[in-house]
Formats: C-alpha cells, sequence, structure tokens
C-alpha cells in the first residue's frame, strides 16, 4: 500500500475547474499538430488511506471545447465527431491510481474504454485565501476511433487529414475537503 503523499488528507476534495486545464493534441494533414481544450470540467477526487483507495471522477462538457478557430470547433462539435447536441459530456472514472498510474474507464459518445494515465503530484499549499489545494499532471493517448470519432478525408497526396492517436493532457487542482 502507498502512503498518501505529505500534505494530502483523507476526504473528498472538488476539482477546482478554474485552475485545471482538460487538452488535447491530434495530427493535422500529417505535417503539423492541432490543440485544443475544454474549458468546463468538474469532479472530485475521494482520497482514501492510500492511494491505492483513491478514486477520482471527471465531467467535461463537449460545448465547451475551444481550438481557437470557430469553424472547426463547430465542426468537431457536430455529428461529424463529438456530436455535442446528443451526446453532451465525456466522463472519466478512476478504477485504480498507485501513485504514477491511474487508470480508469473513459466514456465518450456513450463508448466507455480502459485508458492508463501517467500522473504527477505537483504539490500541495495552502493560497492566500486560506484555501488547501494539492495539484496534479497527467497524460495519455488514446485512439479516437476506438470512441467512434471516425471522420477524416483523404489527403491528395496520400494518407488522411486527421490522425487517430489523441494525446490528452490534464493539469487538475483539488480544493481539500471542509472541516465539518
Amino acid at each position: 500500500m502507498t502512503a498518501l503523499p505529505e500534505g494530502l488528507t483523507q476526504g473528498t476534495w472538488t476539482l477546482d475547474a478554474s485552475h485545471t486545464t482538460a487538452a488535447f493534441t491530434v495530427r493535422h494533414a500529417g505535417i503539423s499538430k492541432t490543440r485544443g481544450q475544454f474549458d468546463e470540467v468538474s469532479g472530485q477526487m475521494i482520497m482514501g488511506e492510500t492511494l491505492e483507495d483513491t478514486r477520482i471522477s471527471a465531467e467535461i462538457q463537449i460545448a465547451s471545447l475551444t481550438t481557437g478557430n470557430e469553424d472547426r470547433d463547430q465542426h468537431l462539435k457536430s455529428a461529424d465527431f463529438f456530436d455535442a447536441e446528443q451526446f453532451t459530456a465525456m466522463a472519466f472514472t478512476s478504477t485504480s491510481f498507485d501513485g504514477k498510474t491511474l487508470k480508469g474507464d473513459l466514456t465518450i459518445k456513450d463508448v466507455t474504454k480502459n485508458v492508463e494515465l501517467d500522473v504527477e503530484f505537483e504539490g500541495a499549499a495552502t493560497d492566500p485565501f486560506g484555501t488547501y489545494r494539492a495539484g496534479f499532471s497527467g497524460t495519455t493517448e488514446i485512439s479516437r476511433k476506438d470512441f467512434g470519432l471516425t471522420w477524416n478525408a483523404a489527403l491528395e497526396a496520400g494518407g488522411v487529414l486527421v490522425g487517430d492517436t489523441v494525446k490528452i493532457t490534464i493539469d487538475a487542482e483539488f480544493t481539500a475537503p471542509t472541516a465539518a
């Protein structure tokens, strides 16, 4: 059993959406990368006695997707990709955590697949307003086709417009449970 990092206590920690980033990167036309993020994220971390007892859940609103290009954003939210009208959110629920690897179920468009994130504890501190916070970063790669995100276009020179591998980067900040 792995002890909790110093400064972390048992209880329900709340994801601080204003200090959390859920971002992605995917190859475009085989020559560059396109980046984007989701601005509306919610979740919690239930810190157990050990890291193995800890569980994390999060929900991301598809409509909050932004890539810096409104036309591309609308296409990604359309039925060609995320189908934001029918599938308003994606979700993650952890199944195990050993302090380095967070395993869990990621659901996109009603397709659930097990994923593994490489996680790093960034530290904990009390902010100037007296709130105790903890930061974590995590990365993983998924196949977008595994989640039904299959739209693509063939390129004249060969290959396809949108790569299959999507790199996901999460920078999350949680606030500690408040004393009763």
